[in-house]
C-alpha cells in the first residue's frame, strides 16, 4: 500500500515538471529579450541579449546563440555586444540544453538587432540677424525617437552656456531674451537620450548677429500745439532702411492701423498715447524700435475773440480790428464780418443776433484787419473767425464787438432823459430813438458785460412808442446804448454808468463843440436835503479845481479840454466819465435872393466909385482914393479857413478881396491893385496922360437854374475889379479895373497891352488938377 502511493506521487511530480512549460512534446520554452528596449539602436550603444527558459534555474541550463542561423560563443544565458555596429544588424535566436538530462529547450522567437548611425543634429535660429531688445530662440532638433535632452555650447565645444534671467531652455529651444550685442557669437547644441548613455552628433554652428533695431520717429502734421474737436491730423511714422514692412500706429498699446504707407490720418482727432512701428511683411514680426510717444489731447471746438480800437469814434478816426484764438495762435487764417440785421438763410451767428457779411472774401493770414476811412458809415457791430488745416477748419465766431460815435447821426438819435451819462441805482431813465428822416424799424440795444442785448420791453424796461423807460435803475443797467434800424443804421451811441455810491458827475451825454460853455456838475445822491459843501474836479486823474457850489463850468471849451473827469469830496467820488470836445463845423448857408445879393453888389461898387469923383486929387498920398485902392485896408469876411484857402488860389498873394455867402450863391469882391509904382513921385507929375479908368460891366445869371445848390463851388457871383491907366500917346500897357458879375468860380489879374474898352463900358477919369466929375 505505501510503495503503491510512492510510485503515485513520483509519477504526479514528473507530470508537474514538463506540464506548461514546453511544448506538447515536452521541450521547454525560449524567450529572448533585448536591451535597450527600442526600436532604433544606435552604433556605440551597448546592447544585451537575455535568453530565459522557464524550468529550473537559469544555472540548470546550458545556452546557445545564433545570428541569422550561425552560431555564437557564448554559453551564457546573456549575449552582450559593446558598442555596436551596423555590421551587427540581424536576427538573434536562443537554445537552452539542461545540464542534468540534456534535454533542449524549444529555440526562441527571433529578434531583430537593428542598428542605426549616430543622427545629425540640426540647430536654428529666429531671427538672425537680431535687433537688440528682441527675443532669440534656438532650436536643436535630432530627428529621432523623443527622450532626448540638449546641450548648448557658445563659441567653442567645450563652453557651455550658462543659463540666467534672459537665457533659458525648455526642451529643445533655448531663448534669449533682449537680446544684446554681447550675446552674438558661434552657437552649438547636441542632443542625449538620458539612461543610454548615448549623444548626439554635435550639431552645425550658427553665428547670431545681434544688432541695433532701425528707429522709428513719430511726428504729428500738422505739428500744433493744440488739437480741437473736428479737425484732422496726420501721424507720420519714419523708419530707416523701411523697405518691405509694413508701419503699425497704436493708440494707448492697442493697435489702430496697420498699413503699407508711414502715414496714419485721424479724422476727426481723438485723445490718446500714440506710437508705431515697423513690422517685417514677410512675418509680421517687429522690425524697428517702438517709436517716441505723442500724447493727443483734444480740446473743445475754439471761439476766436474779437477786439477793436478804438470803440469811439472821432471824425476821420482809422478803427483796427485784431482777431485770435484764446487757447492757440498757431497756423491760423483770418476772416472778419460785418454784423447786420438777421436773416433767416444767410451766414449768421448762431443765436440769430445778427447776419454777418464778410468784409474779405480769403480772409487775411494777419490777425489785424484795419477799416479805412471810418464814420458814421462804419459804425457798428463786426466779428471775426478762424481757420486753418486741409480741409479748412473753421473756429466759432467771435462774440460781436462794436464801435460807435457819440455824434448826432443824419438819420436817428438817441436821447436820453437825464441828460447825463453817470446816474444812480434806483431811478428812472428813458432813452428813445428819435427819427430825423423816413426809416423805420428802429430798436433800442445795449451792449455789457461783452455782450449785445435787444428787447428793452421784455428784459429790461418797459416800451411805450420808441420810448424805452427802466423805473428802477440797476448797476448791471451800465452799458452803451444806442438805435439800430431794420436796415443796419446806427445812431449816435451813449456810454451810461448806474453806480451805487453817494455820488455822480453829471456831464454832457452828447460831443461839446469848441467855443461852447459847458457846465460839470457834482451830485450827491441826497442833494436836495445834504448838498456838497466843497467839490475837487478832476481830470484825467489829476486836481484841476476846487469848487464850493458843486460845480464848475468852462466858459469856452478847446479841444485841450477833452478828457476823463470826475469830482470828489471828503466822503466819496464819483465815477470817471469822458467829455468829448469837437471842432466847429461850417453850418448852412442863409438863402437870399440871388437878385439881393446883386443889388448890394452894385451899390457897393457904384459907392466906390462916387468915393473915387469925390477924390480932391490923385496926388495927396492919404486921400481916399488911394485908400479905396489900397490892397491892405480892404476888408475881408469871417470865412472858414479851408474856404479861404480854396477861394484865393491863383491870385496874387496881396490880392484883396472880399466874399459873402448868401444863399446858394457866393459873391466875390477882388480888387488888383496897379504896380505900386503909379504912386511914386513921378506920377504924380505926369500931366493929362496919366489917367484911371473904371469899368463895371453886368451879366445875368443862368436864368435855367433856379435851385441853387448850396456849395460856393457850384454858383458863386464874382465881383472882380481891375485898375489901368493909359496915355494920350495911344495904347500902352494898361491896367484897368473892372466889376464884372458871372456865375463862374474864377478871378485872376490880366495885363493887357490895347487900349481902353470901348463898348458897353463905363469910364471915369481923373485927372490931375480938375475936380471929381469933370
Amino acid at each position: 500500500m505505501e510503495h503503491t502511493l510512492l510510485c503515485l506521487l513520483l509519477l504526479l511530480s514528473t507530470h508537474i515538471y514538463s506540464g506548461h512549460s514546453e511544448h506538447d512534446d515536452g521541450r521547454a520554452m525560449a524567450v529572448l529579450t533585448i536591451q535597450p528596449k527600442s526600436s532604433q539602436i544606435f552604433s556605440g550603444e551597448s546592447v544585451t541579449f537575455r535568453c530565459n527558459i522557464h524550468r529550473g534555474e537559469v544555472t540548470d541550463w546550458k545556452y546557445t546563440w545564433s545570428k541569422d542561423g550561425v552560431d555564437l560563443t557564448s554559453g551564457k544565458h546573456k549575449y552582450e555586444i559593446n558598442e555596436v555596429k551596423i555590421s551587427n544588424n540581424g536576427d538573434y535566436r536562443c537554445l537552452g540544453t539542461h545540464i542534468g538530462n540534456g534535454a533542449y529547450s524549444e529555440w526562441s522567437d527571433a529578434v531583430r538587432l537593428t542598428v542605426t548611425a549616430l543622427p545629425e543634429t540640426t540647430l536654428s535660429v529666429y531671427p538672425n540677424p537680431a535687433d537688440t531688445g528682441e527675443t532669440v530662440t534656438l532650436t536643436c532638433s535630432v530627428g529621432s525617437d523623443s527622450g532626448w535632452s540638449y546641450t548648448w555650447y557658445k563659441d567653442n565645444t567645450k563652453k557651455v552656456v550658462t543659463l540666467s534671467g534672459r537665457h533659458t531652455t525648455t526642451g529643445a529651444t533655448f531663448t534669449i531674451s533682449r537680446a544684446a550685442e554681447t550675446d552674438q557669437g558661434l552657437y552649438w547644441c547636441q542632443g542625449e537620450i538620458q539612461f543610454r548613455s548615448i549623444s548626439s552628433i554635435i550639431s552645425d554652428p550658427v553665428t547670431i548677429t545681434v544688432k541695433e533695431r532701425p528707429v522709428a520717429v513719430l511726428t504729428l502734421q500738422p505739428n500744433w500745439p493744440h488739437i480741437f474737436s473736428g479737425e484732422t491730423v496726420t501721424l507720420r511714422c519714419d523708419i530707416q532702411g523701411g523697405e518691405e514692412i509694413d508701419y503699425a500706429f497704436y493708440n494707448s498699446g492697442m493697435s489702430v492701423s496697420t498699413k503699407t504707407e508711414p502715414e496714419y490720418r485721424i479724422s476727426p482727432a481723438k485723445n490718446g498715447l500714440y506710437t508705431c512701428e515697423g513690422l517685417q511683411k514677410i512675418n509680421g514680426l517687429k522690425h524697428s524700435q517702438t517709436s517716441n510717444a505723442i500724447q493727443l489731447t483734444v480740446l473743445d471746438k475754439p471761439q476766436a475773440v474779437l477786439s477793436v480800437s478804438p470803440q469811439w469814434l472821432n471824425p476821420g478816426d482809422s478803427v483796427t480790428l485784431s482777431c485770435g484764438v484764446k487757447e492757440s495762435s498757431t497756423g491760423w487764417r483770418f476772416f472778419w464780418y460785418r454784423t447786420v440785421p438777421y436773416t433767416a438763410g444767410l451766414l449768421s451767428l448762431s443765436d440769430r443776433s445778427y447776419t454777418v457779411e464778410p468784409l474779405s472774401g480769403n480772409g487775411t493770414s494777419e490777425d489785424s484787419y484795419t477799416l479805412i476811412p471810418t464814420g458814421p458809415s462804419h459804425t457798428g457791430g463786426y466779428v471775426c473767425r478762424a481757420g486753418r488745416g486741409d480741409p479748412v477748419y473753421d473756429t466759432l465766431y467771435s462774440e460781436p464787438q462794436f464801435f460807435w460815435s457819440g455824434d448826432p447821426q443824419t438819420s436817428v438819435s438817441l436821447k436820453i432823459r437825464p441828460n447825463r451819462t453817470q446816474h444812480f441805482t434806483s431811478k428812472s431813465l428813458s432813452l428813445s430813438c428819435e427819427e430825423k428822416r423816413n426809416s423805420t424799424g428802429w430798436r433800442l440795444k445795449r451792449y455789457r458785460e461783452k455782450a449785445v442785448e435787444s428787447g428793452c420791453g421784455s428784459n429790461w424796461g418797459s416800451i411805450a412808442g420808441s420810448t424805452c423807460t427802466i423805473r428802477s435803475t440797476r448797476k448791471k443797467d451800465s452799458g452803451v446804448y444806442w438805435c439800430e434800424s431794420g436796415s443796419g443804421e446806427y445812431s449816435n451811441a451813449v456810454n451810461i454808468t448806474v453806480d451805487v455810491g453817494p455820488l455822480i458827475l453829471e456831464s454832457p451825454a452828447y460831443p461839446i463843440t469848441e467855443g461852447d460853455s459847458v457846465t460839470l456838475r457834482c451830485t450827491n445822491r441826497y442833494q436836495e436835503t445834504n448838498p456838497i459843501p466843497k467839490v475837487d474836479f478832476y481830470k484825467d486823474g489829476v486836481l484841476i479845481r476846487n469848487e464850493t457850489t458843486g460845480e464848475m463850468t468852462i466858459p469856452a471849451v478847446s479841444k485841450s479840454d477833452e478828457g476823463s473827469y470826475k469830482c470828489k469830496y471828503s466822503k466819496g467820488e464819483s465815477p470817471e466819465s469822458w467829455v468829448t470836445v469837437r471842432g466847429v463845423t461850417p453850418g448852412p448857408s442863409t438863402s437870399v435872393p440871388v437878385g439881393v445879393v446883386v443889388g448890394l453888389v452894385v451899390a457897393g461898387v457904384l459907392l466906390a466909385i462916387l468915393l473915387v469923383l469925390l477924390c480932391p486929387y490923385k496926388k495927396a498920398k492919404d486921400s481916399c482914393c488911394n485908400i479905396m485902392f489900397s490892397p491892405h485896408q480892404l476888408q475881408r469876411t469871417n470865412l472858414d479857413p479851408q474856404q479861404d484857402q480854396g477861394s484865393t488860389q491863383g491870385l496874387a498873394p496881396d490880392a484883396g478881396y472880399t466874399r459873402l455867402q448868401h444863399g446858394g450863391a457866393n459873391i466875390y469882391d477882388t480888387i488888383t491893385p496897379p504896380d505900386s509904382n503909379d504912386n511914386d513921385a513921378g506920377a504924380a507929375t505926369a500931366g493929362p496922360s496919366d489917367v484911371m479908368y473904371a469899368q463895371i460891366q453886368l451879366k445875368k445869371l443862368d436864368k435855367k437854374k433856379k435851385k441853387m445848390p448850396a456849395d460856393p463851388k457850384e454858383n458863386p457871383v464874382y465881383s472882380e475889379i481891375k485898375a489901368w491907366k493909359t496915355t494920350a500917346t495911344g495904347p500902352v500897357d494898361v491896367t484897368y479895373a473892372e466889376v464884372d458879375l458871372k456865375q463862374k468860380a474864377k478871378a485872376k489879374k490880366k495885363k493887357e497891352t490895347a487900349t481902353p474898352p470901348e463898348t458897353d463900358s463905363v469910364y471915369y477919369q481923373l485927372k490931375p488938377g480938375t475936380a471929381p466929375g469933370t
